[in-house]
């Protein structure tokens, strides 16, 4: 496929291959992260801004995406790679590490 619009085929695949989440997946992380003991997000608010963006860059063709899906989609890319490199146990970051990174569509505990 040629390279065109504002996403190449590089940044497409890396992103698909790093977010390695389901919208399904990733919608009810970001729901579960955001409820409190008192509240709740409403859902379409619920989660970190850059997960409500992954969320919605999944749902959308490719020929739909804009330059600022395509910013966040190298954003997310060069966050996952700089604090996930492939020699890194999924379980050396702890917790805090994990949630961060399942908020933007990145699980580390899911096998490859």
């Amino acid at each position: 496929m040629a390279e065109s619009g504002p996403v190449s085929d590089t940044l497409w695949d890396e992103f698909h291959a790093l977010v390695n989440m389901t919208s399904r997946e990733l919608r009810d992380w970001l729901s579960t992260d955001a409820a409190g003991e008192e509240t709740e997000e409403v859902p379409d608010r619920a989660g970190k801004r850059t997960g409500r963006r992954v969320l919605g860059i999944l749902g959308k063709r490719r020929t739909d995406l804009t330059e600022d899906d395509a910013r966040i989609m190298k954003q997310v890319c060069d966050t996952v790679r700089s604090q996930r490199d492939a020699s890194r146990d999924p379980r050396a970051g702890g917790d805090s590490w994990r949630h961060g990174l399942m908020s933007m569509g990145h699980d580390p505990l899911k096998p490859a």
